[in-house]
């Protein structure tokens, strides 16, 4: 069923209290036009959003509720997923503030799961003061890829620049201990399915890096490319996948090879977010692709050295509204499509 855009229901988790998550997202609604495309819904205590929108000087007008069945359409709507209060101390790292973190992700993603709200943008947390005997996951993603159906892929997107990651918070001394044949064809799959149906790319083009300084330089500086990324990349491509690599990361951004392909796979986090965030900083979307539900977030972390002083960007924020959006309304599109092909062959039979 495609829906109204008002009618997209956008599940918000708040993220750390003392960071810049409630300010980025106040601001990001402040702007009316937004409740034309979307219906946000902040999990958390609206005593505590009210009183940071007044510490903020903001002006978004909010609307409490008990329950997702009180959600008014066209309504910045605050769920009150706790009742009692704590101290806010913007800029301090604060285990009990990480807590009441997890509790909104927890909450908007179970109604996530259930269909209670279409998409999930989630603020930034910090994943120090996250971590309880209750919630031990490294980070939004990997919790996400426990609960959800399907095979989480962390893929950092702004317009035609998409780079995905082999492995994402992994120490840098076991990646290699992580890429096996198995792992890159998998993540490579994802890519190639979500820019199909997410991105709306028919033929997709997909860029590999190496793991090694220039790419291992035929085995002179490791042998990862000639063992396993080079074999596995030539399968792919003959069984018609347009894989290309592997490339050296450094003269591959350097170039602006990246504007050849319709995405690009890293081997580790720093090796695809560095050149990403250089070109995109502020307008960057992390997406978490390969679920069968849709969730994004901003391209940066709960800044807490400037929580509280109203000077933060919500642009990335903003925009991972934006592709939150425009991804459920093509994956919608697509799965019309697709099901309407299989009802078009059956009939053939």
């Amino acid at each position: 069923m495609v829906k109204k855009a008002e009618n997209i229901i956008v599940g918000i988790s708040v993220g750390d209290l003392n960071g810049i998550g409630s300010e980025v997202i106040l601001k990001t609604f402040e702007d009316t036009r937004m409740l034309e495309l979307c219906t946000p819904v902040i999990f958390a205590n609206v005593k505590i959003i009210s009183f940071l929108k007044r510490e903020l000087e903001l002006t978004a007008a909010i609307h409490g509720i008990d329950s997702l069945d009180q959600l008014v359409v066209g309504k910045i709507n605050v769920l009150n997923v706790w009742r009692e209060g704590f101290d806010v101390a913007f800029g301090k790292n604060d285990e009990v503030v990480g807590s009441y973190a997890i509790k909104s992700f927890v909450a908007a993603t179970k109604a996530l799961k259930e269909g209670k709200v279409d998409v999930l943008v989630t603020a930034p947390i910090n994943k120090y003061n996250i971590q309880s005997d209750a919630f031990a996951f490294p980070g939004h993603t990997d919790y996400l890829d426990k609960e959800l159906n399907g095979k989480a892929l962390m893929f950092m997107v702004h317009d035609e620049l998409r780079v995905g990651l082999l492995t994402d918070h992994v120490p840098v001394n076991e990646v290699a201990q992580h890429l096996t044949e198995k792992l890159l064809t998998d993540k490579l799959e994802t890519i190639i399915n979500t820019l199909k149906q997410d991105f709306e790319i028919e033929k997709p083009k997909v860029a590999v890096l190496g793991l090694n300084p220039h790419s291992g330089d035929n085995g002179v500086i490791g042998n990862e490319e000639e063992h396993i990324i080079k074999p596995t990349l030539k399968k792919l491509f003959e069984a018609g996948k347009m894989v290309f690599g592997p490339f050296p990361a450094d003269g591959f951004f350097g170039s602006a090879q990246y504007e050849k392909y319709d995405a690009v796979l890293a081997m580790y986090h720093d090796q695809g977010l560095i050149p990403f965030k250089t070109l995109s900083f502020g307008n960057g979307v992390n997406y978490t692709a390969g679920l069968d539900k849709i969730r994004t977030s901003p391209d940066h972390g709960t800044a807490y050295e400037i929580a509280g002083k109203g000077i933060a960007n919500h642009e990335s924020f903003k925009e991972a509204v934006y592709v939150a959006i425009d991804i459920f309304n093509r994956r919608n599109g697509y799965q019309e499509l697709t099901k309407n092909q299989l009802k078009t062959k059956q009939k053939q039979l």
